[in-house]
């Protein structure tokens, strides 16, 4: 059975491989084997990994958990991980068992600053005047059913 190219996402393999990819990548980063600057010291969260159809590429993206020392940015961290995808590369051979050890590409996870952005906008004065209240929540009601 072939798949059609018509846009419908990844398919289970490509979620599952890039799942254990995710994982790996955490054991890795988590480990104190890196030596560039930049990368030593910082908590790192790979929020998700996207393989390609092949499974011969991966897209990891990346946050520092926290705030980075010396005033560093999230463009730093992934300019950090990209110098040293060919060390996690190595180190991803020996975690996962897959035919091809997929090329890294890192991407910063952009998915909590646009969460907050959201929520700011969600908590403006103008916005909340829209937006129905919920009176069952604050007065303690339950659906409507007699005890």
């Amino acid at each position: 059975m072939t798949r059609s190219k018509g846009g419908s996402g990844p398919s289970p393999r490509q979620l599952k491989v890039g799942e254990e990819v995710r994982h790996a990548m955490t054991r890795i980063l988590t480990r104190d084997g890196l030596r560039d600057p930049v990368l030593t010291g910082v908590t790192i969260m790979v929020t998700e990994v996207r393989m390609s159809p092949d499974m011969r590429h991966a897209t990891c993206f990346v946050a520092p958990l926290g705030s980075m020392p010396d005033g560093g940015t999230t463009a730093d961290l992934v300019k950090a991980c990209k110098r040293a995808s060919a060390y996690m590369r190595g180190q991803l051979a020996r975690e996962v068992n897959l035919r091809f050890v997929p090329e890294l590409a890192f991407q910063a996870d952009t998915s909590f600053d646009q969460a907050a952005r959201i929520g700011a906008l969600l908590s403006e004065p103008k916005v909340r005047a829209d937006l129905p209240e919920d009176d069952t929540a604050e007065d303690g009601e339950d659906d409507g059913k007699a005890s």
